[in-house]
Formats: structure tokens, C-alpha cells, sequence
């Protein structure tokens, strides 16, 4: 897929807001013919990396039914996804947690999130932002597009048993590209 005729972006200058790249996902989502080309596993999930607008990082996505993500953060980047086929569920926390420093942190009561994202919709969050993306359905596959500015420096990834968020690992883009 072609992202939109942007220039890559220039040091120095923020890149494309959550606003922007939110509309690129919901648009990309409608797209048929991109939202085909995905090849779908019964088993796990698959992915197939997009031009993002100016110099974004967008995947397309597929989740067979009971798949999700587990608890991580995109570190410094901001993004968006967008829901094309099925229904996703997003977890997540209304807090932003420390960069750095910590290995387990006891969250405040009252932070849990969630949301119910059918096809055609989506949403737009910051740095930092912690949550895990599930598709419940028992019998159907969910596609969706994420994006991501700058492209992911980093996921962090966290294990959670009640209000304890443990920081498990760290992957880089090497480990999923």
C-alpha cells in the first residue's frame, strides 16, 4: 500500500498528531483491497507492515479469535488503530507511568479502562500509553490497523495480577520485523 503523498519526516519538526494518524488508520480500515491482502492464520495472529503518512510505522493486523497482545506500551511513540473487520477490546490504564526506573508498581484503584472497538472505529493515544488489545469473539477474526509516530523505538511489555504491573521485558524492532 501507498500512504498519500507526505514527505518523510524532518528532524527537528513533531510529525503527524494522533489526530492524523487516527484518520490515516479509520481510512486505511475501509480500504477493501488492502484489508484483503492480509493473510489470515487460524492460529496466531499475522501482520503486514504499511506506509504510514510522513514517516509513520502502520501495520495491518489479524487476530484469530481469542488472541491479544498481553499488557505493553509503545514507549515514546504515539498511535492510533482503527478496527476493519470483527470487534477488538482495548484494556487500559488512565494514568501515564514512569519511562523509566521501575520493575513493579502497585496501580491506584480506579485507573482500569476499557473499550469496545467495532469495525470502523478506532482511537488515538499518547506516549507511554499502557494497554493490551484482545479479540474475544470465540469464532471470529478481527483485522485492524495500528500506527505508530516515530516509528516504535521500542515495546515494553508487562505482566499484571490485580493492581501490580510488573515490567517483563523489552523488545525492539528487530524482534518483530
Amino acid at each position: 500500500m501507498s500512504a498519500p503523498a507526505h514527505s518523510p519526516a524532518v528532524a527537528g519538526l513533531p510529525g503527524p498528531t494522533a489526530a492524523e494518524l487516527l484518520h490515516f488508520a479509520l481510512r486505511t480500515a475501509t480500504d477493501p483491497e488492502i484489508v484483503s491482502s492480509l493473510p489470515l492464520d487460524p492460529q496466531g495472529r499475522t501482520w503486514i507492515r504499511l506506509d504510514g503518512p510522513s514517516g509513520s510505522e502502520a501495520w495491518l493486523i489479524g487476530w484469530p479469535p481469542g488472541t491479544g497482545t498481553g499488557w505493553h506500551d509503545h514507549a515514546e511513540s504515539r498511535g492510533a488503530f482503527a478496527t476493519a473487520r470483527g470487534r477488538l477490546t482495548e484494556h487500559s490504564l488512565a494514568v501515564r507511568l514512569p519511562a523509566e526506573g521501575w520493575q513493579s508498581l502497585e496501580l491506584a484503584p480506579g485507573l482500569d479502562r476499557r473499550r469496545s472497538l467495532g469495525a470502523g472505529t478506532g482511537r488515538a493515544f499518547g506516549e507511554h500509553h499502557v494497554h493490551e488489545v484482545l479479540n474475544d469473539s470465540p469464532a471470529e477474526h478481527a483485522v485492524s490497523v495500528h500506527v505508530y509516530y516515530p516509528p516504535l523505538p521500542l515495546i515494553r511489555r508487562y505482566s499484571r495480577s490485580g493492581p501490580v504491573l510488573n515490567l517483563e521485558h523489552v523488545e525492539r524492532p528487530e524482534d518483530w520485523q
